[in-house]
C-alpha cells in the first residue's frame, strides 16, 4: 500500500493562516512563520479586546447617566438606588439612551427615585 503524505492538510493549513494574516505589515503577510505568530497574537488581542469593549461600554453608559442625574440636581449612586428601591428595573443601556434622547422623560425618572428615597 503506498504512503500518503501530509502535503495537502499542511498547505491547507498554511494557507489558512496566511489568509489570516492578509493586510499584515511586511513579510507578516507573506512568510508563514512570521504569521502565525502574528496571527496568534492578534487573536490575544481580539480575545481581551471583546472583554475590554464591555467594560468600557458600561464605563461610557455610566458617565451618561451620572452626567444627566448631575443636571437633575442628583448623583449616580442615588439615582440608581432611588431606581433600586421604586422597582424600576431598567439597565445601564437603556437609562444612557434615555437621558440622550428623551430628557424629560429622564427628568421623571429622577423625580421618581428622590420620591422612593423620601
Amino acid at each position: 500500500m503506498a504512503r500518503i503524505k501530509g502535503a495537502l492538510m499542511t498547505r491547507k493549513r498554511r494557507n489558512k493562516t496566511l489568509k489570516l494574516a492578509k493586510g499584515y505589515y511586511g513579510s507578516k503577510s507573506k512568510l508563514f512563520k512570521t504569521a502565525k505568530q502574528a496571527v496568534m497574537k492578534s487573536g490575544n488581542y481580539a480575545y481581551i479586546g471583546r472583554k475590554q469593549k464591555k467594560r468600557e461600554f458600561r464605563q461610557l453608559w455610566i458617565t451618561r447617566i451620572s452626567a444627566a442625574c448631575k443636571l437633575n440636581g442628583m448623583n449616580y449612586s442615588t439615582f440608581m438606588n432611588g431606581l433600586k428601591k421604586a422597582g424600576v428595573t431598567l439597565n445601564r443601556k437603556m437609562l444612557s439612551e434615555i437621558a440622550i434622547a428623551d430628557p424629560a422623560a429622564f427628568t421623571a425618572l429622577t423625580e421618581q427615585a428622590k420620591n422612593a428615597l423620601k
